[in-house]
């Protein structure tokens, strides 16, 4: 005589009972659902997504189709803090630098603030959304240029992040190395203690080149960011924050920081640098200058 189907119990409730019966720190389920307890360290805790608002989102719905030109890799993603101030200091190759990198940190459930040319406000739409999403505008050339990192300061203290880069401009390196950078980012990390995080980014220049100009999106390429530890800048704390020789030393540091996890990424190293008397910085003439995301 064979067992009847209705007394038989079906497979998948048979496992279910077993899971939750035999592993420690689980609890009969509802509606079939495995779930840790409370006291459980193993249970998962989902982080907040910074709200950002109907301007955020709208920045989002434009960009994530547009980075999804090239395959991503994120690497080390996890430093970047989930809530509070913050400085990311980043290179700069490609005019699809901001799109992808607002992404990057938009997926870390951050709402990042970049420098934008103030012109860019004019733009029919893009402008409005630069606004409302809580943009930083330069107006370069402008006795309203020092304005952008007031702005910055401000959001630094109502802990945002914000996204810097400290070449100014896209960097007019053929191999796409880092060149000389303004003073501004170490601006920012002197007068404000938050964390100083540097990232490198990859690939966005192979697929729209900065130096030449050149947009090859096929086949599709892979944009790497590589995230490296807070930089310790606790020996600068006490000092001048304003003192020219101390935010040339600092910005050197950060620059040196970017291209450290550049080199990983890309498995080489840079050309060697000149004689420092030989050099001649930015910083030197137009330490003033805000970094924009151009």
């Amino acid at each position: 005589m064979t067992r009847s189907a209705s007394t038989r119990p079906s497979l998948p409730q048979t496992r279910r009972a077993r899971a939750w019966a035999t592993l420690p720190g689980l609890r009969e389920p509802a509606r079939g659902r495995i779930t840790r307890s409370r006291g459980d360290p193993r249970r998962r805790t989902v982080a907040r997504r910074e709200k950002g608002g109907f301007w955020v989102g709208l920045a989002a719905a434009a960009f994530y189709p547009l980075t999804a030109i090239g395959k991503r890799v994120y690497l080390g993603a996890e430093k970047i803090p989930r809530e509070g101030a913050a400085v990311l200091v980043m290179n700069h190759i490609s005019h699809l630098d901001p799109a992808v990198d607002a992404v990057f940190v938009h997926r870390q459930k951050r709402v990042p603030r970049f420098f934008l040319k103030a012109s860019l406000q004019d733009v029919p739409v893009f402008g409005r959304i630069v606004t409302g999403s809580g943009q930083i505008p330069v107006a370069r050339g402008s006795s309203a240029a020092s304005d952008s990192l007031k702005a910055a300061h401000q959001a630094l203290q109502e802990g945002k992040v914000i996204v810097i880069y400290p070449e100014g401009t896209i960097s007019k390196d053929p191999l796409g190395w880092p060149k000389e950078a303004y003073t501004g980012a170490a601006r920012l990390a002197l007068q404000n203690d938050v964390p100083v995080i540097p990232i490198a980014r990859w690939g966005t220049n192979q697929i729209f080149n900065g130096y030449t100009g050149k947009f090859t999106p096929f086949p599709r390429k892979t944009v790497t960011h590589l995230v490296g530890d807070p930089i310790d800048l606790s020996a600068y704390r006490g000092g001048n924050p304003r003192s020219a020789s101390m935010l040339r030393e600092v910005t050197a540091l950060l620059m040196d920081e970017v291209t450290r996890l550049l080199v990983q990424i890309r498995q080489e190293e840079p050309p060697v640098k000149p004689e420092p008397d030989q050099a001649v910085t930015k910083t030197e003439t137009k330490t003033e200058k805000p970094e924009d995301g151009a």
